[in-house]
C-alpha cells in the first residue's frame, strides 16, 4: 500500500478504491475529479469531451485507467509512460490525440501514480506486457475506433518495443511512436556492475533526480509539488531491467513494423547512442527524429521542441 499523499487530503490509495472498473459507467467521486483538475486532465479549454477514470485488474495489480473521447474519433491513441511518471504528467500527449480527432487511452503502470504495487518496482518486465495487453483488451471492449496507434516514452517506449518484437502482428495497430525509448541507460556497464554488487546487501538506493527536460517549471513541480513521484530507486526494478536487455538484444528483428523514433541528443538518462543502432537493427528502415537540444523527457520539453516532434508525428499518424 501506498503512504503517498496528493495536495490537500487527497490520497491515492483511497482515489484507486473510490473508482469503478473502467467498463462501468461511474461518476467521478470529489477525489476523482480533484486529481483530473490538478493535473489538467479534465482538459477544460475543451468541449464536448467525453472522459472516464475507473480501475483494471491486471493479475495482482489494481490498475487505474483514463480514456477521453472526441466527439467522433478517427482512431485511438494508446500511450504508456515513463519510470517514475504517471498519466497526470502527460496532458500534453492527451490534448495532441484529441487535436488529431483521436480517442486516447492510457494507464498508471504498476507502483506508478495511482495504480497498485511496491512504488517504483516491478518483479519482472513481463508484468509491463499483461498490462499493456489488458489495456489492449480495454480498448476492444470500449470500442475504441481503429487503428490504434501507439506511443511510449522511455521506459513506455521499452514496453511498446518489446511487444512489436514478440507479439504476432495485430491487424488492429496503426502506427507506433517510441520517444526516447529505453533499452540501455547511460552508463549501464557500470551501474549493472554496481547492481550486481550491491543487491545482496540492500534494497533501494535514494533517487537522484535530473534535469531530464529544458522546462524548468517541469522540473520545479515533479522535484517539490508532485506528490506522486517515488524518491527511491528499488533494487529489483534494476534487476528486472538487467534481465530484460539481456533478452531484448538477444530478440530476432521484426520485418513487420517501421516505428517513428524521437531522440534528443542531450539526453543522459538513457544511452541513445548505442540504442539507435539496436533499433535499426531490429527492424526494418524506422524514421528516426534526433533533436540536437532536447533532453530525455520528450513528452514535457519546451513547447518549441514539443512542436517540432508532435509535427514530425502528425504527419505519419493522419497525413
Amino acid at each position: 500500500m501506498s503512504d503517498l499523499v496528493l495536495p490537500g487530503t487527497l490520497q491515492p490509495d483511497q482515489l484507486r478504491a473510490s473508482l469503478g472498473m473502467l467498463d462501468e459507467s461511474v461518476g467521478l467521486s470529489h477525489e476523482g475529479r480533484y486529481y483530473q483538475a490538478f493535473y489538467g486532465l479534465d482538459l477544460p479549454h475543451r468541449s464536448k469531451i467525453q472522459s472516464r477514470l475507473g480501475r483494471v485488474q491486471v493479475k495482482d495489480y489494481e490498475i487505474v485507467v483514463q480514456c477521453w473521447w472526441p466527439p467522433e474519433p478517427k482512431g485511438t491513441l494508446v500511450f504508456l509512460h515513463g519510470y517514475y511518471d504517471h498519466m497526470g504528467l502527460y496532458r500534453h500527449v492527451v490534448d495532441w490525440g484529441l487535436e488529431l480527432g483521436l480517442a486516447v487511452i492510457a494507464c498508471d503502470l504498476p507502483g506508478h501514480g495511482l495504480s497498485s504495487g511496491p512504488r517504483a518496482s516491478i518483479n519482472e518486465f513481463d508484468e509491463y506486457q499483461h498490462v499493456l495487453n489488458a489495456l489492449l483488451n480495454e480498448a476492444h471492449r470500449l470500442d475504441l475506433p481503429q487503428p490504434w496507434h501507439l506511443l511510449g516514452q522511455s521506459t513506455g517506449g521499452a514496453i511498446l518495443l518489446d511487444y512489436l518484437l514478440h507479439q504476432p502482428e495485430d491487424p488492429a495497430l496503426g502506427q507506433s511512436m517510441l520517444l526516447a525509448p529505453l533499452i540501455r541507460p547511460q552508463a549501464w556497464v557500470r551501474s549493472a556492475l554496481i547492481y550486481r554488487l550491491v543487491r545482496p546487501f540492500v534494497t533501494q538506493i535514494p533517487r537522484r533526480f535530473s534535469a531530464n527536460s529544458s522546462d524548468s517549471d517541469f522540473l520545479e513541480f515533479i522535484q517539490k509539488r508532485d506528490m506522486l513521484q517515488a524518491n527511491i530507486l528499488p533494487v529489483a526494478w534494476v534487476g528486472a531491467l538487467d534481465r530484460w536487455i539481456q533478452r531484448i538484444e538477444a530478440a530476432p528483428g521484426c520485418s513487420r513494423q517501421a516505428p517513428l523514433i524521437v531522440q534528443g541528443e542531450q539526453d543522459t538518462t538513457v544511452d541513445w547512442q548505442y540504442n539507435l543502432p539496436v533499433l535499426e537493427e531490429k527492424f526494418v528502415k524506422p524514421e528516426i527524429l534526433r533533436l540536437p537540444t532536447a533532453r530525455h523527457h520528450l513528452v514535457n520539453e519546451s513547447q518549441e521542441l514539443r512542436k517540432v516532434y508532435f509535427d514530425f508525428l502528425r504527419e505519419r499518424v493522419v497525413g
